[in-house]
């Protein structure tokens, strides 16, 4: 039996740690919130009732809010915490975790102040000499629609470099990926394989901030012409930085790429897409996060995207009206205005 941490109550470590129970591998499951009264509210009712309600944890899921309790003997680590909160999580997480444990990262974001990627920043906290096997799991999923068990296909991707704080080394796993594959299937979840990291990574905080766009359309009164074109020209913008910074461009135009991209920017239960809604009716940033319990991680990832690109020399102009609206008060319709009056050219 394989025992697998899940760190983080939100909507998708709920909805994982459903998914996982349905596994028809034996599976023994601990699920971490950090909030107190959560856990023990999740422990009672067997159901977390303000991240993900209607949805039934089986018994076979033990909930904690004890980050030592939920990671002792775990073979299997899997990170669903916000982005902004992954280093320190993992930094208490270290002092629990054994030599070669499996890391997966299910997190779609980077770090704002660093702008760094979840497996950059599980290499940089775990010391070398605990050899973490690292992979991130990422694909067009909502939470509730997996915890439902309808039909869902993502990506497991795992690499054969990583990082460590000190120096960069080359350690070879190439088992890690499928490896999850197997313990992760579940009926109706379905895992593909991939080896590019670091393309699978940006795919997933990229695609956020272009849901907040989609959704600024959509609360402008906009139709399908622009959606559809912002989604289409959305995807070359986040292959041109991913390819700019090491991606293999075949990523971008498969589930973590593409898929979630089609699925942020369209469908009713995303929160960045919310989120750019209510920007194009004309509320503010501070408005609607006040009324957010989830974290719509675009927000923060936008002002890091641009930074990276910045450095690469990539223009980014749909992420960059995206910052404007979201962190320097720019009106959803002058951003508008100002991509579709840029010079023309070749597509």
């Amino acid at each position: 039996m394989t025992r697998i941490a899940i760190l983080g109550g939100g909507s998708w470590g709920t909805a994982l740690a459903i998914v996982l129970s349905r596994s028809p591998r034996e599976h023994e499951i601990s699920l971490w919130a950090h909030d107190t009264a959560l856990a023990e509210s999740m422990r009672r009712d067997r159901e977390n009732k303000v991240y993900l309600p209607g949805h039934t944890l089986s018994e076979q899921v033990q909930v904690t809010d004890e980050i030592d309790e939920s990671l002792a003997g775990a073979e299997i680590i899997l990170g669903a915490m916000p982005a902004a909160h992954a280093r320190s999580v993992y930094s208490e997480a270290v002092k629990h975790i054994s030599a070669h444990t499996i890391i997966v990262s299910a997190t779609k974001g980077l770090e704002p102040v660093t702008h760094g990627r979840m497996s950059e920043i599980i290499s940089q906290v775990i010391p070398a000499p605990l050899s973490p096997q690292i992979a991130v799991l990422s694909g067009p999923s909502f939470a509730a629609e997996a915890a439902r068990g309808e039909p869902t296909a993502v990506v497991i991707a795992s690499s054969t470099t990583s990082l460590t704080q000190t120096a960069p080394s080359l350690t070879r796993h190439p088992e890690v990926g499928a490896k999850v594959q197997e313990e992760f299937a579940a009926p109706n979840f379905r895992l593909y394989t991939n080896d590019d990291v670091l393309g699978v990574e940006l795919a997933g905080a990229m695609k956020n901030v272009m849901a907040i766009a989609a959704g600024t359309c959509q609360g402008l009164g906009l139709g399908s012409n622009a959606v559809a074109g912002l989604v289409t020209r959305g995807l070359a913008e986040m292959t041109r930085l991913a390819v700019a910074l090491g991606a293999r461009p075949e990523t971008l135009s498969g589930l973590a790429g593409l898929g979630d991209l089609v699925l942020t920017c369209t469908g009713a239960l995303s929160r960045n897409r919310q989120v750019g809604i209510e920007l194009g009716k004309g509320r503010t940033l501070s408005e609607i996060l006040a009324g957010m319990r989830m974290v719509a991680e675009g927000v923060g990832t936008a002002p890091a995207l641009l930074a990276l690109a910045r450095e690469a020399g990539i223009e980014m102009p749909i992420t960059e009206q995206v910052n404007a609206i979201l962190h320097q008060g720019k009106s959803p319709r002058e951003a508008i205005r100002d991509i579709m009056d840029r010079p023309l050219k070749r597509e």
